[in-house]
């Protein structure tokens, strides 16, 4: 199909084109679905993470006052709602929460979910495999000279544009694989720098992340040792980004917030490739129900899930297709290619999505840490960006019966001179 006939199809085309922040409301949303996953999947994660929760807890100290838990607090917003005019020339009612991943322990963002728990997985077959390892074992011998020797034989390889590659990095060397992480142009120095000092091998591509991700996966196939992470569409990354909703649904019952069709409850997720907003999205529909609505969140260079979704052609179609750059200070969103599982698990349960323009997360984030001194990467903050247009295209949600949830993706592992950097040319934009 060309762009004059995806235009004609689905007008939205045209302004995703002319780099035009949208809202975009997905027709298909509540249909019946055949999922690939259950609550079943979701448990056997929640089981998994459990009885690896010792061996964290001895290898990243970091982990250890929550006994190898890897969860992040909720957060009330009161300072930032009070202000919320000052940023968007009109009030917001309801209640403003941050789901901050962005404090995650280990990798410092949501990737710390789907990445580490995909090298866990991994780390499980191979020691039940090749050694003597059982379900009911203290997992803490997994640090052991024994296993790590082991797993020393083995290869881990991930593409990424930043923090998946820093959480199945520094996951994957804490067990001794050979770990090798292929990173985009876009990709911050200092994350690399990071990796490296773990040991893990970095291989730096002068092109986007879809042309690095291809060629990783082609080299992972040539040695049967070596498993391969995959951004675009593992199963494993997917299951363990979806545990995070067993943990919101005890925060939102200790932070007293109602859900039912008169108190709904919306969350905003920043997409990259789209893997871990929807592994997110399908746990909070599965295990909260259906009055948590979930909104995905890209900048106009990227728009890469929104025109996937919206053209149902998910990963057959790329944001050079229809003339855009791939550009963005967004480094986990700069993804012109959607992953082949986002768009097909979240054709019916994807409320809707925004595209906004890389200026508004620099304001959001100097605003955030303005009012409650909570520092977040740009591309965390654009979950911000979405709840005024959302308000405004779907006046039932802008009540004071309304819980906006703002999931911030990463943060707290970013050098001081970049903190300072973003927050400086955040305050000047505000």
């Amino acid at each position: 199909m060309n762009n004059t006939s995806l235009i004609t199809a689905y007008p939205q085309v045209k302004d995703l084109m002319d780099e035009k922040p949208i809202f975009w409301r997905n027709p298909d949303y509540g249909q019946p679905a055949d999922l690939p996953f259950s609550k079943a999947d979701i448990f056997d994660a929640v089981a998994r993470w459990e009885r690896f929760a010792p061996y964290l807890e001895k290898v990243f100290p970091e982990t250890a006052a929550a006994h190898g838990v890897i969860e992040s607090p909720l957060i009330r917003l009161d300072q930032l709602q009070d202000s919320w005019s000052e940023v968007t020339d009109q009030k917001l009612p309801g209640r403003l929460f941050l789901k901050a991943d962005s404090q995650l322990p280990i990798s410092g963002s949501i990737k710390s979910r789907g990445g580490i728990y995909e090298v866990l997985k991994f780390a499980e077959h191979v020691a039940m495999a090749k050694s003597d390892l059982v379900y009911q074992d203290n997992y803490q011998v997994l640090a052991s000279e024994k296993y790590r020797n082991i797993f020393s034989s083995y290869g881990v390889i991930v593409a990424s544009t930043g923090n998946l590659a820093l959480s199945v990095g520094i996951a994957a060397a804490s067990f001794g694989f050979k770990t090798t992480v292929y990173m985009s142009h876009d990709a911050r120095q200092w994350k690399k720098d990071k990796l490296r000092n773990h040991g893990v091998t970095v291989k730096e591509f002068n092109t986007d992340f879809s042309n690095v991700i291809t060629q990783a996966r082609k080299d992972s196939l040539a040695d049967p040792s070596i498993h391969f992470v995959d951004d675009e569409g593992s199963s494993d990354l997917f299951l363990g980004y979806a545990v995070a909703a067993v943990g919101l649904q005890k925060q939102l019952k200790e932070q007293h917030v109602k859900i039912d069709h008169e108190h709904p409850v919306v969350v905003y997720l920043p997409a990259g490739v789209g893997g871990s907003p929807s592994g997110v999205t399908f746990g909070l529909k599965t295990i909260v129900g259906p009055y948590i609505h979930a909104i995905f969140c890209e900048p106009v260079h990227v728009p890469s899930v929104t025109l996937g979704m919206m053209t149902k052609l998910n990963n057959k179609i790329c944001v050079q297709d229809i003339g855009l750059d791939g550009l963005t200070a967004a480094d986990g969103l700069a993804v012109s290619r959607p992953s082949r599982l986002a768009g097909k698990v979240m054709r019916t349960l994807l409320f809707g999505s925004v595209t906004f323009k890389d200026s508004e997360i620099y304001r959001f984030a100097a605003k955030l840490m303005d009012t409650h001194q909570i520092t977040v990467e740009p591309s965390a903050a654009a979950g911000f960006t979405a709840i005024t247009p959302l308000i405004n295209n779907i006046p039932v949600f802008n009540n004071e019966n309304t819980t906006h949830i703002v999931w911030a993706t990463g943060g707290n592992m970013m050098p001081e001179s970049e903190r300072v950097a973003n927050y400086n040319k955040g305050k000047v934009l505000l």
